[in-house]
């Protein structure tokens, strides 16, 4: 037997629904409990004090990829059946900016917001209303947009595809790269957290 589970139809819509609930609720927990509901603690990254997210993520992304190729190498999950986002290159760039940009103004993205304000924080709800309304306004002029918004197509783009080596290779070049992005973000917190 071999997943996407929903995609076999070994679990049905309500079904996908619920999980999806309980992994959002979830991932929300353990955001919270990180301190990631916290705009001092988010932006103190920018600072080069508090590495809490890039590490947490970066595990989080490391962990699932390595579950993944794994998976897929022992014959538990088809990971061809995964759905890649296409990679439109030049919108996913200003995308990016304007996304930091806005993580720099507001302390928060958008799930570290969604949690600080089902927590209460005022700062939190106004960068959800943000968020929301930010959605509203790209609904609205995306026909404007949208030459844009598929320029530069590059398709399901991977690493793997994109260095011409084999999966398990990169897993393992990424696997390094976090090792060694820890290390340097331990020691950059050692240098500037009293700072």
């Amino acid at each position: 037997m071999n997943g996407p589970f929903y995609d076999y139809g070994w679990i049905g819509e309500e079904a996908s629904l619920i999980f999806a609930l309980v992994i959002g609720v979830a991932f929300g927990f353990f955001l919270e409990r990180a301190g990631l509901g916290s705009a001092k603690k988010l932006s103190a990254q920018f600072y080069l004090k508090d590495m809490t997210v890039f590490k947490m993520m970066f595990t989080a992304i490391i962990t699932a990829m390595i579950g993944v190729f794994w998976l897929n190498w022992i014959g538990v999950l088809h990971a061809d059946m995964i759905y890649l986002t296409p990679t439109y290159i030049w919108p996913q760039i200003v995308g990016g900016l304007v996304f930091g940009a806005g993580f720099i103004i507001g302390g928060y993205c958008p799930g570290t917001s969604c949690v600080a304000s089902s927590t209460g924080s005022l700062d939190g709800i106004v960068n959800v209303i943000g968020l929301l309304s930010g959605i509203l306004l790209f609904g609205e002029v995306y026909p404007w947009i949208e030459p844009f918004y598929t320029a530069g197509s590059m398709g399901e783009a991977t690493f793997p595809a994109i260095l011409g080596l084999p999966e398990g290779i990169v897993v393992f070049m990424l696997l390094i790269i976090a090792l060694i992005g820890f290390k340097v973000s331990e020691q950059l917190e050692g240098r500037y957290a009293g700072k």
